[in-house]
């Protein structure tokens, strides 16, 4: 049982996601912790669908940004946060039944001032289960060595003031992620948390292909962030099947490695793989 000493503030930008947001803030909205003890932020980048209008029913907050890129729009969310601690995910993902929870118990340390988590695939195809063993094992061997910090926008959370201290994130195309955690280290704790789950959307992989949008997103941190040649920027992504909704969440204090969610066309389960949790001490 875990004790509501905190509250949590979590961000979620999205732009023309009409055909995914709902998933994701239903799963945000059937968590083991009570809806009481945090608040949904939407910050949209003036789409042109529903995504809006489909947000309002779950957020607390929606909004236009008011700064560049994605993690602007984040930042604007940050801005607009009441609660100490600060989560960040996507519009097109779905996170685990005890999200929230996990949080919390990353937390609980309170020299830690950053918490990420490993991935799994929404849409669980042989080559996209290839896609998240790369992914997740960058994270786990750098949070191993420390010599960097693999983090994931759609999985990473803050102590606010510590955010705040450091800088908030860079308005960049891509590295973000990476860049922020970098200087996150330096004002206290890390903490890698396997248990800390999101189901993640490959729809870009497969509509622009895996090694094509690596490639592209090398490009760009080499070239500190922005690029002309290459832009995630407002990118239009196909639509995945929509309507898919949580099922089966893990009772309170348990960590479920298996969760379904179920939708006009097909039901997705998700499978956590075992990743070891590691820590930097300062």
């Amino acid at each position: 049982m875990i004790l509501l000493a905190t509250m949590i503030s979590i961000i979620i930008p999205a732009y023309n996601e009409g055909a995914t947001i709902r998933r994701c803030l239903e799963a945000l909205s059937h968590q083991t912790l009570p809806r009481s003890s945090y608040e949904l932020i939407v910050v949209d980048g003036n789409s042109k669908d529903n995504t809006r209008e489909i947000a309002a029913e779950y957020a607390d907050h929606v909004f236009i940004q008011e700064s560049e890129r994605v993690p602007g729009a984040r930042n604007d969310g940050f801005a607009r946060a009441m609660y100490d601690i600060v989560a960040t995910t996507d519009a097109d993902c779905v996170v685990a039944p005890d999200w929230v929870e996990q949080i919390m118990h990353s937390f609980k340390d309170q020299r830690v001032v950053l918490a990420f988590g490993p991935v799994t695939p929404i849409e669980r195809t042989p080559k996209n289960r290839r896609y998240v063993l790369l992914f997740n094992t960058l994270m786990r061997f750098g949070a191993t060595t420390r010599l960097y910090y693999y983090t994931l926008g759609c999985n990473t959370v803050f102590r606010h003031d510590a955010l705040e201290r450091a800088g908030m994130y860079r308005i960049m195309d891509a590295g973000d992620d990476l860049e922020v955690a970098t200087r996150m280290r330096k004002e206290g704790k890390v903490v890698f948390n396997r248990r800390l789950q999101v189901g993640f959307d490959f729809r870009r992989y497969e509509q622009f292909g895996f090694w094509k949008t690596l490639y592209e997103w090398y490009w760009i941190v080499l070239k500190g962030g922005v690029s002309k040649r290459f832009t995630y920027t407002q990118r239009v992504y196909q639509k995945p099947d929509p309507g898919v909704l949580p099922v089966s969440p893990a009772p309170s204090g348990k960590s479920n490695n298996k969760w379904q969610y179920q939708g006009g066309l097909s039901t997705i389960t998700c499978i956590s793989e075992s990743y070891s949790v590691t820590e930097e001490d300062r």
